[in-house]
């Protein structure tokens, strides 16, 4: 297990663009490592995803992954999936809002609406490409994990930030939408 340093916000790494990852570059044994150690990561701070640049790695790669995430209780499983060159495109103007949390954000979540229903195209691990359309709380995830690919945290997509704050005060203060 190779668990890596999770960039924090204010690192300037992680408003930086990725750049795409080639089908040469998958097959080396540096990103079958690279692979591993993202879901290491991942696991170790119970994560639901994380993006590349998230490791100081400015690369189009996200891998998502949870089963009973103990930090969003209630939500469903996310399948674990290697997503390399990710392309999203919304399908529909109604929005879905969720408390998002971030890796690069310990300890805070901000009230976020984002598309319900995306289409989403890329490369997995082997170069097969996909095309599927995704929806609910997967659309969700994903499309948190791929912006940190174009150097945007959740935390850019705040509307109202005072839907916006530390765990425990949240939840302490029962500060839910209604």
């Amino acid at each position: 297990m190779s668990v890596r340093k999770i960039l924090r916000m204010g690192d300037p790494i992680l408003r930086k663009i990725s750049e795409p990852i080639t089908e040469d570059e998958i097959q080396t044994k540096e990103f079958k490592k690279l692979i591993r150690d993202m879901f290491d990561t991942m696991r170790h701070a119970e994560g639901v995803g994380l993006a590349a640049p998230q490791i100081g790695i400015l690369k189009q790669i996200v891998v998502v992954g949870s089963e009973d995430n103990e930090r969003y209780p209630g939500t469903p499983d996310v399948p674990e999936r290697i997503i390399l060159n990710p392309i999203i495109t919304p399908l529909t103007k109604d929005t879905s809002g969720f408390w998002e949390g971030c890796l690069s954000v310990p300890g805070m979540r901000g009230y976020v609406e984002r598309p319900n229903r995306i289409r989403m195209q890329w490369m997995d691990e082997k170069g097969n490409q996909f095309d599927e359309t995704i929806d609910g709380y997967k659309a969700i995830v994903y499309q948190h994990e791929c912006d940190h690919l174009q150097g945007i945290l959740y935390v850019d997509r705040l509307k109202d930030t005072k839907l916006f704050g530390f765990n425990e005060t949240l939840d302490s203060s029962h500060n839910v939408l209604d």
